[in-house]
């Protein structure tokens, strides 16, 4: 019988050439946005007390979408309240739209001070304006929410399904003899949640990145494993080596230190009228996206 793959994956030439980078955005960009458009989503999942599982499904949702779509046509924050919203439907713990759209108001205004303030040294302290529920504010938000979900739906084919790793770390940890271990448990734990904030839960299988959580706790805490062929630890997952140190890449590079300058360019990014606005400004076509990226 022939096997048939449930979780759906990005192809290669999509991881090769997204739509972003097709519309002229740089990689090292669109990896930031897409990162940080996972941050909001997960400090909006504490905001509202929303389940984990929730939260991390909704960032599987969130970056799976941007292989298919360009950030030229839909927002990071309008697509993660949509991702966040439909998540929990899908995961039975449905949130309110409306504090759904009070939290993301709040989390928007934050951005957009944080910008102000680098460029307006003088602006005073951020203090939260509550929307009124008459206004433009809510409305516009609302409609952001009911299309990025719909949309969501639509060009993802209504695939919604999406297996979490925490089960398989579990069993792994346990094979290997490790669950004994706070520490090991814990940090592993914590690797996979960062790496919700990359691209990999979209493009690898669920073995190859929990062993690649594995093979990070184990270095960076001294915990040595068989490694030496044919004796090695991560073939028990049918994991592939090569896969899992990329995974660890991905990981490994969301540590990186940033400027000042960049990390304001990413949040002054939110939305997609200031991404195109940015495009016109740095106008970069895909083959210079990808000849930077080869080199």
């Amino acid at each position: 019988m022939e096997h048939i793959l449930l979780v759906p994956l990005a192809s290669h030439s999509q991881i090769e050439n997204t739509p972003s980078r097709e519309d002229g955005m740089p990689h090292g960009l669109e990896e930031d946005l897409r990162a940080y458009g996972c941050k909001m989503i997960h400090e909006a999942g504490i905001l509202l007390k929303q389940k984990q599982v929730a939260v991390a499904t909704a960032q599987i949702i969130f970056q799976r979408f941007w292989f298919v779509t360009s950030m030229k046509h839909f927002g990071i924050g309008d697509i993660g309240m949509g991702a966040l919203y439909l998540a929990s439907k899908l995961e039975e713990c449905v949130l309110r739209m409306r504090d759904l759209i009070n939290i993301y108001d709040v989390l928007l205004q934050r951005e957009t001070h944080k910008v102000k303030s680098h460029t307006h040294p003088q602006t005073k302290k951020f203090h939260y304006t509550p929307m009124s529920y008459f206004g433009n504010t809510f409305y516009d938000l609302k409609d952001a929410i009911v299309v990025s979900e719909m949309q969501i739906l639509k060009r993802l084919g209504f695939n919604m399904h999406i297996t979490l790793p925490y089960n398989t770390l579990v069993n792994y940890l346990r094979v290997l003899g490790l669950t004994d271990r706070d520490d090991v448990c814990s940090r592993a734990w914590g690797y996979l949640n960062d790496a919700l904030q990359t691209p990999v839960y979209a493009i690898y299988s669920v073995p190859t990145i929990v062993t690649a959580a594995i093979v990070l706790t184990t270095r960076h805490l001294g915990i040595s494993l068989p490694s030496t062929p044919p004796d090695c630890w991560w073939e028990l997952f049918d994991a592939d080596w090569e896969d899992v140190w990329i995974v660890c890449g991905h990981v490994m590079r969301l540590y990186r230190q940033r400027s000042v300058e960049d990390c304001i360019r990413v949040a002054a990014l939110i939305n997609k009228k200031s991404v195109r606005e940015w495009l016109e400004k740095n106008p970069t076509t895909g083959d210079q996206a990808m000849a930077v990226i080869r080199s």
